[in-house]
């Protein structure tokens, strides 16, 4: 038998007077009931010291925990593949560089287009976006997305490339789904959702649509920048490595909006679009 380990966030605590109590990655308390079993064996177990159980009541346990998904004998951290490290960044150097960062720690290798000579609404096309043959696209605006301006993306997965952005709209910024294959949730999709969700979808439109007038502007400060940097690094590095779901809703089917006053995120389920079907023609 190889040898296994606790899977991170899975630990084990002695009782005083009760045994044995797994702590999960949830953060809840089980008990383990290993009868006469060994605890300093069964703790070796594990904790990966020992390869295998002593007696099959060792043996019946670690294979309690192994069928709870407590135990992995796998590699913890697997490396970011090579036909994924190119990822090309878009977009403002505040939420660019530190998600550079982030990505380059991870194994990626990122690309940055300056703001200056970044696609803008008019010119944007999908083989811009394609040039080089990145393995994924990042897209960061520090502000509401334009009208039209993600419309060549969002194509992107139909050429096998992975699509993921995000943006601010005053104190409120999102993080979109990550849109890998045909038929994952672009952003296109996002707007139409959230516009058919609120009772106020005339008054949201014209806030994309412009012209809005503010005040004082909103600096994202670098603990905000920070954070949605993590968000699309994590959601990205997932996506590369096949890392399962390990809590929340499914990446590719979640929209995060983050309260940039108090660093709070709550998720929304988001679906696809479906594509709307021609009205027939009419007789005479």
């Amino acid at each position: 038998m190889s040898r296994s380990r606790l899977v991170p966030g899975v630990e084990v605590v002695a009782v005083p007077g009760r045994g044995l109590a797994v702590r999960t990655a949830d953060g809840e308390f089980l008990g383990v009931r290993a009868r006469d079993a060994d605890e300093d064996a069964l703790l070796s177990l594990l904790s990966g010291a020992a390869a295998a159980p002593a007696d099959e009541e060792l043996g019946r346990v670690v294979r309690a925990f192994h069928g709870a998904g407590y135990l992995t004998d796998g590699q913890q951290h697997p490396k970011w593949p090579a036909a994924r490290r190119d990822v090309r960044l878009l977009g403002e150097p505040v939420l660019t560089e530190p998600l550079a960062l982030h990505l380059a720690a991870l194994g990626a290798e990122p690309r940055t287009t300056p703001v200056r000579t970044a696609p803008d609404t008019s010119s944007t096309k999908t083989g811009d976006l394609l040039d080089g043959n990145p393995a994924a696209v990042v897209w960061c605006l520090d502000g509401p997305v334009p009208d039209g301006l993600w419309d060549a993306a969002d194509r992107l997965p139909e050429h096998g490339v992975a699509w993921l952005r995000c943006h601010r709209e005053g104190w409120q910024a999102y993080v979109e789904p990550l849109a890998a294959v045909p038929g994952d949730v672009t952003a296109a999709h996002v707007r139409a959702r959230r516009l058919a969700a609120t009772p106020a979808h005339r008054e949201l439109a014209a806030y994309w649509s412009g012209p809005r007038t503010s005040g004082a502007p909103v600096r994202l400060t670098a603990p905000a920048a920070g954070l949605l940097a993590a968000l699309l690094a994590d959601d990205l590095g997932r996506w590369a490595t096949g890392a399962p779901e390990t809590a929340g809703l499914p990446a590719r089917r979640r929209l995060r909006c983050v309260d940039l006053r108090n660093l709070t995120v709550t998720e929304h389920p988001v679906l696809p679009v479906p594509a709307v079907a021609p009205m027939p023609k009419q007789d005479g």
